[in-house]
């Protein structure tokens, strides 16, 4: 990937490996990853305060911020007034300042999107099928990429630091519930989608859980910056979960953390299933297609969600049954301070769940657990997409980026 002069034509914008401690260099990008992590936490900070915060020496950090608002990667916000002395002046993430592109691999449909340094949309392209091919995601990347790139000036081009890819893991594994022929998933086996896109596009490639991307956006981009430790769960055609630990994503030894799609809980009739059995979206279609309705309005846009109160009621009623006894069990281990609970859903539907979830939990035996707060997702429908737009500004400009993309058997 080309290196870019920021828009002051004198900055730097300079992607690369921090080598933490080893020299002066690494030092100051560590700093520098460091300063701009803390900005992305906090939206907007003051020289004084970040000096505060990485404990560098005022002059450090002027220094610091100085070079990073050259890079073109920060932005003065409006002087603070109203206190002694000279006005504050905060600084943030320049929208600008950096560029990605985010994949998310759904049972029932993918996306595309480019977001910018603040993660927040550029732009989208969106596609269904019955049943995921890996031919059919790299056609539609490459289309949508190659259409996207036209749109954008040589400047900006060269502010593009890769793609991530969001995609549930072991695909092939789950044939049944998304519906496909008997043995039409196998391809996936053989299948290097990352090695693949990065061949197609010669841009880096970036891969993690569909569900752990969507945590990642809650962590970097969401509203609840107070929460260091929270369970996340999405639902869409399928429910996953995500971990964040002292303000750090956590993907576990195989990057499947949290995966509480796989949560057992009760059927209902003395037995044991899956969360991802009832609280998943291919269960409320499965309903639908049972009152003879029609269900393909639930893998579009849901702006587009069609009235079904009595099916999605019914949905709402025992996905949030289940999702309160995982939520029971998952906080018998891991003393969160929170649930986030997102999906690929409207805001109206989810606030609902939420509810739901909290009521079921009212009823639930918590006796030696700590409390919990169950709070709406912040991201919304576009997480897992926008989560993996944050893969690449992650591993470029986060100062944690070695607990996200390690190595892993």
């Amino acid at each position: 990937m080309s290196m870019a002069s920021g828009p002051s034509g004198e900055g730097r914008f300079r992607p690369g490996d921090p080598v933490r401690g080893t020299s002066q260099s690494g030092v100051r990008l560590y700093n520098e990853r460091l300063v701009l992590s803390l900005v992305r936490r906090h939206r907007a900070l003051p020289k004084a305060e970040l000096a505060r915060l990485t404990g560098l020496s005022p002059q450090t950090a002027t220094v610091i911020v100085n070079q990073l608002e050259a890079d073109g990667l920060l932005r003065k916000e409006e002087p603070m007034r109203g206190r002694v002395g000279q006005p504050s002046v905060p600084f943030s993430l320049n929208p600008e300042g950096a560029y990605a592109y985010g994949l998310k691999v759904g049972r029932r449909s993918a996306d595309l999107v480019l977001v910018g340094f603040d993660g927040k949309l550029v732009q989208r392209a969106h596609t269904t099928y019955a049943y995921p091919l890996p031919e059919r995601l790299i056609a539609f990347a490459r289309d949508s990429v190659a259409r996207m790139d036209a749109t954008l000036t040589e400047a900006q081009l060269d502010r593009v630091v890769g793609l991530g890819i969001g995609t549930p893991h072991e695909l092939w594994n789950w044939a049944y519930e998304v519906g496909s022929p008997p043995g039409a998933l196998e391809v996936w086996r053989r299948t290097d989608l990352r090695a693949d896109l990065a061949e197609t596009l010669g841009r880096p490639v970036y891969v993690c859980n569909d569900a752990t991307a969507a945590c990642a956006a809650e962590l970097v981009f969401g509203e609840h910056g107070g929460v260091l430790d929270f369970l996340y769960l999405f639902i869409g055609s399928f429910a996953g979960g995500g971990l964040v630990l002292n303000g750090t994503l956590v993907p576990g030894r195989a990057g499947n953390a949290a995966a509480l799609g796989s949560m057992p809980v009760p059927d209902g009739a003395g037995g044991v299933q899956q969360l991802i059995r009832t609280a998943s979206l291919y269960k409320l279609e499965e309903r639908l297609t049972a009152a003879g309705r029609t269900t393909g309005w639930l893998w579009e846009d849901p702006d587009a969600w069609e009235e079904a109160e009595a099916e999605l009621e019914a949905w709402i009623a025992e996905a949030a049954q289940s999702l309160a006894f995982t939520v029971t069990a998952a906080t018998a281990v891991l003393d969160v301070q929170a649930v986030v609970l997102d999906g690929a859903f409207p805001a109206r539907v989810r606030d609902r769940l939420v509810e739901a979830v909290a009521a079921a939990l009212d009823r639930f035996d918590r006796q030696g657990l700590s409390p919990v707060s169950v709070l709406p997702g912040s991201i919304g429908a576009r997480a897992r997409e926008i989560g993996a737009g944050c893969l690449p500004l992650l591993a470029n400009f986060a100062v944690d980026r070695e607990v996200l993309f390690k190595e892993t058997p």
